[in-house]
């Protein structure tokens, strides 16, 4: 027993030897296969890529081939499409997940679907608290809201655009609201003229006597007959800018001086 077990120990370990090396053989001989000896054949790879954490899909991330440096993005639903080599590496890379590589199985069918999976970038931070004191606000300088010189009463409503004739058949008490209601109709009005006050006291500031003898060089009686003679023209509306003012008074100051020698 005891030769026995010295002669078969021996054997049993060179048994082992070979069975290992065969499957070490065969492991590298298929490795070496699928690496170099698989023909470059032109794929078009259907993916998509998902979140490792809750198997989401992860939108407008970016493929990479590693060979040609072009690229794709996936859609909203993490989708892609792509034409490469069987033999090709891809990078994912998106913001907020760690950037992965992958190679696409060398016999991948055109049918099929491949799923990458990214890692989501997690970081961790202590809780923070912040403490502190409000500070008051000093309201002093501080200006106010636009004021509003209109009395309440004569404000803004529903009915001061001139409604359209379309209006009497599709919106017929509004129509008829706007044009028979002797109220709205005295507040429109009244509204009007304060609009109107306005803007002449804006247009008083570029059309004025000063103005006038500035630019035509008249004396100041002058100057009171020429206005009254503009302003029958009738041609300075008082929204006029200074600009146009300036050019008008100008303008018609020469035909004035015409006028005025033909005399």
């Amino acid at each position: 027993m005891i030769i026995f077990e010295v002669d078969f120990l021996p054997c049993m370990a060179g048994l082992k030897f070979y069975i290992l090396f065969f499957v070490l053989a065969v492991g590298v001989s298929v490795s070496a296969q699928e690496s170099w000896e698989v023909d470059p054949i032109p794929i078009r790879v259907k993916g998509r890529v998902l979140n490792t954490a809750d198997k989401t899909p992860v939108p407008y991330a970016h493929i990479i081939n590693n060979r040609t440096h072009g690229g794709t993005i996936t859609n909203a639903s993490g989708n892609f499409t792509m034409d490469m080599l069987n033999i090709d590496s891809l990078d994912v890379s998106v913001l907020g997940f760690f950037k992965e590589s992958f190679n696409v199985p060398y016999n991948y069918h055109p049918d099929s679907i491949v799923t990458f999976y990214l890692r989501p970038v997690s970081i961790s931070i202590r809780q923070v608290d912040v403490a502190g004191e409000k500070p008051e606000v000093n309201m002093d300088g501080i200006p106010g809201g636009k004021p509003v010189d209109i009395d309440p009463e004569l404000r803004g409503d529903a009915f001061n655009e001139k409604p359209p004739v379309l209006a009497a058949f599709f919106n017929p008490v509004s129509f008829w609201y706007y044009y028979l209601n002797k109220k709205e109709k005295q507040k429109r009005e009244v509204r009007k003229a304060i609009l109107t006050e306005k803007n002449w006291e804006m247009h008083s500031q570029n059309y004025n006597k000063e103005v006038v003898i500035s630019l035509t060089g008249l004396t100041e009686i002058q100057a009171e007959e020429f206005m009254i003679w503009f302003n029958a023209q009738d041609v300075l509306p008082y929204t006029s800018t200074e600009y146009e003012v300036r050019a008008s008074v100008r303008e018609y100051f020469q035909i004035y001086k015409t006028q005025k020698e033909q005399e």
